[in-house]
């Protein structure tokens, strides 16, 4: 079956950049349905604080009027698959992914029912949101950054990739894009997928994607879109690892609080 051929899902997806993240949680309140919709806050990316930072999100979405939100403990002890995590999985309208280390969480979701539950009522339900900060925007994607610093990005062997949770098919999400120069790791990126879109999100900064294809911006801050379907001359094939890579085409966009982005076409727009 093709790609075109898959229907759109029904979710939202919401990602942010990291950062102060109270705007993105009191968005993700006014879009829930109402007050009691339960909200599951997943901490596995918090390796060293996981219990401190669920509590502050607590906190907060019940600040916000998000009467229902809860911690679900997913890590060594919990694992997804237990009949609690789903039982809770089912009946959540959102569920939260928090920052830290991506690969915590597709290390704890990866080939479990917990993740195909969630595709699927990602894909079914109009009411359903996932959404994640930092780390947990990253593994929204089918691709994800880990590795990649400065001048060194620029280096072939420089970054590395891992599969993510695949919400969000051939698209990268860098987070803290402005904040820690990470423009050089994206592009690289591209270099290896081009027929991938790439998004930096700059800190307080963050996408709504509706139908698995819409996004738009919101935030303070500058989302940087890459695309590299037009990429040619990659010098990846040729050189050896710590040697500068180099391409041409590759299309860079800036977008604002109410531009948006259509993942597919990689039109863009400004709000109407």
């Amino acid at each position: 079956m093709s790609e075109s051929s898959v229907a759109p899902p029904l979710g939202t997806l919401v990602a942010l950049g990291g950062g102060d993240d109270d705007a993105m949680l009191a968005l993700l309140c006014d879009l829930l349905p109402g007050p009691d919709t339960p909200v599951e806050i997943i901490t596995v990316a918090s390796w060293r604080n996981a219990d401190r930072t669920a509590a502050a999100y607590e906190k907060s979405f019940r600040e916000l009027g998000c009467a229902v939100a809860r911690h679900l403990p997913i890590n060594e002890h919990h694992p997804a698959d237990s009949p609690s995590a789903l039982r809770r999985l089912r009946r959540a309208g959102l569920v939260f992914f928090s920052g830290g280390d991506q690969e915590r969480i597709t290390d704890f979701l990866k080939g479990t029912e917990f993740l195909r539950l969630l595709h699927e009522r990602y894909q079914q339900e109009a009411d359903f949101m996932v959404a994640g900060t930092s780390a947990g925007a990253a593994a929204l994607t089918e691709q994800m950054l880990v590795e990649g610093y400065g001048w060194r990005a620029l280096r072939k062997g420089g970054i590395q990739t891992a599969a993510g949770l695949s919400l969000l098919p051939r698209l990268f999400i860098d987070q803290h894009f402005a904040e820690r120069g990470r423009f050089g790791r994206l592009a690289h990126a591209l270099l290896a997928h081009p027929a991938y879109l790439g998004i930096g999100l700059a800190e307080e900064t963050g996408l709504i994607v509706r139908g698995g294809q819409q996004a738009e911006v919101f935030g303070d801050g500058v989302a940087t879109v890459m695309d590299g379907r037009h990429l040619h001359g990659s010098n990846l094939g040729r050189i050896g690892r710590g040697e500068p890579v180099s391409g041409q085409g590759l299309r860079v966009h800036l977008l604002v609080a109410g531009q948006h982005l259509n993942l597919l076409t990689r039109e863009v727009a400004d709000s109407r």
